[in-house]
């Protein structure tokens, strides 16, 4: 008999009132809006480690530093224990409480007026010692496990989301480092600059002085040179705030012993990636796969709100010794036991577990709502990416040929300035469209590999736990 109730108490316990769990479909295009080729589409940046992404071994030892030490990255790491922590709490419900328990009760009895007048006040002593489980709920209706498998899925969700955290650190430190290496490059160029044109001012004096020009033209190039003074002073407080940011993003002062530092037109980011198919985002970033455990907790949550409609049934019970000696503590005869179970229906809530109940199903329809936005953002930010991975080439290639051009008029104003067949405003935006210029290219060049790093991070590169 007992082992028929025991069975059934297993069989009984392994009901589950959780829905089963449903993946909406992927709610953006079968393919990137970008064409790409077919060996593309097979391949994935993100199976890249970062360290073959990212080609600068100064970069490479910044990005190490910044894993090591940032500060966010250490409160993500220190979430995916604190979510550890309460599934185990949650899992540890799903399992008897056993507890030893040892007490010694000593109290003093009045006299009975009415009894024997021979018997006087007494003191009772009572020594006792029992092993008990306390209010053990036996998961009738699958309530406890529905929660524990809540958390677990929660628990997994951190890990993700310490992943997604990594791969946003790698890219940051990766664009803060190249917004630094653009801001010293304007700096050299401002830096040059102001050389030229303090040359040209100094001829302007030197024209002057031999009556060959007027003041008008070392006016015109006083202007220009205090121009570029200010410009420069502008461009080294932008490297500052650079150095700054990317320091802040590190959580610790860089070395002195760093490899030296690459310019913006070396191969220090591959720009031209392969995306893959969208499918793929939903295995490659982790935000989505966080977005689908949170998912996946949300509808274990319907599970334990509709097994609370049903009965619960705990059990409480004890087994050991009570004596008022503690030398026959331990005699069979001082032997006690008490096994006391209990069940509960709930007859009258005011409306609290049909709303519980509500609440649960609305937290679904968020977290499939999440997990859908989830994807489309993925999506837009890889097609993105790609509309300026196919654009950047071209408009860099015509850049290069403004500034070729712009060079030459330079040349070709100068010697005309010179030989005195123009005059000196020519010579002056003749250098100021050749600074523009050079300037709107080191601004492409950057943007450009900023593109990079952000298509990288949008196809789920740039973890370090999974590179390793």
């Amino acid at each position: 008999m007992r082992l028929m109730i025991v069975a059934l108490s297993v069989a009984v316990s392994a009901c589950s009132l959780t829905p089963d769990p449903v993946t909406p479909d992927l709610p953006v295009p079968r393919h990137y809006p970008t064409p790409t080729r077919e060996d593309q589409a097979r391949e994935n940046a993100a199976d890249l480690d970062w360290r073959f992404m990212f080609g600068d071994l100064r970069l490479q030892r910044i990005i190490e530093l910044a894993l090591t030490n940032n500060r966010d990255l250490r409160l993500a790491a220190l979430n995916v224990e604190a979510v550890q922590a309460q599934y185990s709490i949650q899992r540890a419900a799903r399992l008897p409480a056993v507890s030893a328990t040892g007490g010694l009760n000593r109290q003093r009895l009045a006299a009975d007026p009415k009894a024997d007048p021979a018997t006087a006040a007494r003191t009772q002593t009572q020594h006792t010692l029992d092993i008990g489980i306390s209010s053990f709920e036996i998961d009738l209706f699958g309530r406890a496990r529905s929660l524990s498998e809540a958390a677990f899925a929660r628990y997994l969700a951190s890990e993700e989301g310490y992943l997604a955290a990594e791969i946003t650190l790698v890219s940051a430190v990766a664009d803060a480092y190249f917004a630094e290496r653009l801001a010293q490059e304007q700096l050299d160029l401002a830096t040059q600059t102001l050389t030229d044109w303090r040359h040209s001012l100094d001829l302007a004096h030197r024209l002057k002085a031999a009556n060959q020009s007027s003041a008008l033209d070392v006016a015109q190039a006083e202007g220009q040179v205090a121009t570029a003074e200010a410009d420069l002073e502008g461009r080294a407080r932008m490297l500052a705030r650079a150095g700054n940011a990317l320091r802040l993003l590190v959580g610790a002062e860089l070395p002195d012993d760093l490899p030296p530092a690459g310019g913006l037109d070396g191969k220090a980011v591959k720009t031209r990636l392969p995306p893959g198919l969208p499918s793929d985002l939903l295995v490659r970033r982790p935000d989505i796969r966080q977005a689908e455990r949170n998912l996946i907790a949300a509808n274990a949550h319907i599970g334990a709100a509709r097994a609370a409609f049903f009965p619960r049934l705990s059990l409480t019970s004890s087994l050991g010794y009570a004596s008022p000696g503690l030398s026959n503590l331990f005699d069979g005869t001082q032997r006690v036991w008490s096994f006391a179970p209990q069940i509960s229906l709930p007859l009258f809530m005011g409306g609290q577990l049909e709303a519980e109940l509500r609440l649960a199903e609305i937290r679904k329809s968020e977290a499939v709502a999440e997990y859908e936005r989830v994807i489309q953002t993925a999506f837009r930010e890889v097609a993105d990416g790609l509309a300026g991975s196919a654009t950047y080439d071209h408009q860099i290639e015509a850049q290069d040929r403004a500034v070729a051009a712009a060079e030459q008029r330079v040349a070709l104003s100068t010697l005309r300035y010179r030989a005195g067949l123009e005059g000196r405003l020519e010579v002056l935006d003749a250098q100021r469209q050749l600074y523009a210029a050079r300037q709107i290219r080191l601004d492409l060049k950057r943007d450009e590999i900023g593109n990079a790093i952000s298509l990288y991070k949008a196809l789920g590169g740039g973890s370090a736990s999974a590179a390793e």
